[in-house]
């Protein structure tokens, strides 16, 4: 197989080219097939009009908890869409959790406008988690509804997740489809992209093949009981949505994917905000990896074997292109023996292959996520830029976020980081 690599003729430089070609390629193909799988098992039958969600054969309460740090800016208009909701019977729980801007005077205004509107205040900043918590112990309803403070949740989105949660009674969580709102800047479009094409895809692909990796956190439903059942959210992880999602799946519950659940999110739009979101989503994917990964090695939980063995290969792939890069300049520093030079970082045939690949699975991600959103298409030439940027920024995110994650204390608690959240339109 030496001839397939294009740094490196022979030796173990050789495999790890190759490994670092085919993995990308592979994956592409696997979420494709599987999206598509998803499309004509189940998704192509249903409504593709977020507009018209199905009727229930009743209408249990929810409540759509809302936690919030340093959200003033966003409040107002978050809490807007949310009294909008079309569900017949729902309660809106906001936790501040320590905010130091005027988060707390903006709530309790609010809560004198809207009836459906209780508010909890923490005196200071205990985590994203602890807030999901406490607003879960508040709730006296079985049904719960989770979104960010800056998100904008469509108005019939509560009812979407609210027809997978009472479908079944092993349905544990349901994550809605995020989809983002500034788009001013090229990384905001590149996101955009990201989002329908990769994200969504993904989720897609995962439920044909076992379990999903991750629920959105800016946008899930869950069945309380399911939660109380596993101590709700563990407060030392710094991704709440990925932990939970092991957690429930690892307690053989389902979680499922409802794209008509649309919520429209803040994402950064510049380097160093896209630098701190994905070093804390890599850091949160590994921490999971370390907690559960060895309690998922048993048959009874063989449905998580797929998305964990994904992971562990998005890992060793990262640490085989730092491997690949480091030999090339220390190649340049001193000579190196052939098995282990590398001739160029450049791709060749090799790049064009991923390039094609790349575009054929916007082209089909996109295809399908037009159902939900108009105007995908205009920044399909955009997303070329996609595998340089993010692709690069994932492959360090991972390297710096394993030794973090691995390093890090067991127990201490995870608290809120105000986020970059882009240019507003």
């Amino acid at each position: 197989m030496d001839w397939l690599a294009w740094g490196a003729t022979t030796g173990p430089v050789a495999w790890m080219f190759n490994f670092a070609f085919f993995y990308p390629l592979f994956m592409a193909w696997v979420w494709m097939l599987g999206g598509l799988w998803y499309f004509f098992h189940w998704e192509r039958r249903q409504s593709a009009d977020p507009e018209k969600p199905p009727a229930l054969d009743s209408y249990p309460p929810c409540s759509v908890l809302l936690p919030c740090f340093n959200e003033g800016e966003n409040l107002r208009e978050t809490v807007a869409w949310l009294m909008d909701q079309t569900y017949p019977n729902y309660e809106v729980i906001a936790i501040n959790d320590g905010s130091t801007d005027n988060t707390a005077q903006i709530l309790d205004e609010l809560t004198e406008r809207h009836d459906k509107l209780r508010v909890i205040h923490f005196a200071t900043n205990q985590g994203k988690a602890m807030g999901l918590r406490m607003g879960a112990m508040a709730s006296e309803n079985e049904y719960l509804v989770c979104i960010d403070g800056d998100a904008i949740l469509h108005p019939a989105a509560v009812q979407w997740l609210m027809w997978h949660l009472t479908s079944g009674t092993r349905v544990g969580a349901v994550t809605g489809n995020p989809r983002i709102r500034n788009r001013s800047t090229l990384l905001g479009r590149l996101q955009v992209g990201e989002f329908s094409s990769i994200i969504g895809l993904i989720k897609r692909a995962q439920r044909i093949y076992g379990r999903v990796f991750t629920v959105s956190g800016v946008v899930a439903g869950f069945r309380k009981s399911a939660l109380h059942r596993n101590r709700y959210w563990n407060t030392d992880m710094v991704t709440e949505d990925i932990d939970v999602t092991w957690l429930l799946q690892s307690d053989h519950w389902d979680v499922r994917y409802e794209p008509n659940a649309l919520c429209w999110i803040l994402m950064p739009e510049t380097l160093k905000g896209l630098w701190s979101q994905r070093l804390r989503w890599a850091q949160g994917g590994i921490e999971v990896l370390r907690r559960y990964a060895l309690d998922t090695l048993t048959w009874r939980r063989r449905r998580l074997w797929g998305v964990l063995f994904e992971y562990v290969l998005s890992v060793l792939w990262a640490y085989v292109m730092l491997a690949i890069v480091v030999l090339y300049f220390a190649g340049l520093i001193a000579p190196l023996p052939q098995a282990l030079t590398v001739e160029t970082l450049l791709p060749q045939w090799n790049g064009v292959i991923l390039g094609i690949t790349c575009l054929i699975q916007f082209a089909v991600s996109l295809t399908i996520d037009s159902r939900y959103e108009k105007g995908l298409w205009r920044i399909y030439f955009w997303v070329i830029w996609y595998p340089l940027a993010f692709w690069l920024i994932s492959m360090l995110t991972t390297v710096v976020a394993l030794p973090r994650a691995f390093l890090k204390k067991p127990g201490k608690r995870a608290v809120w980081v105000s986020p970059d959240r882009g240019v507003r339109p």
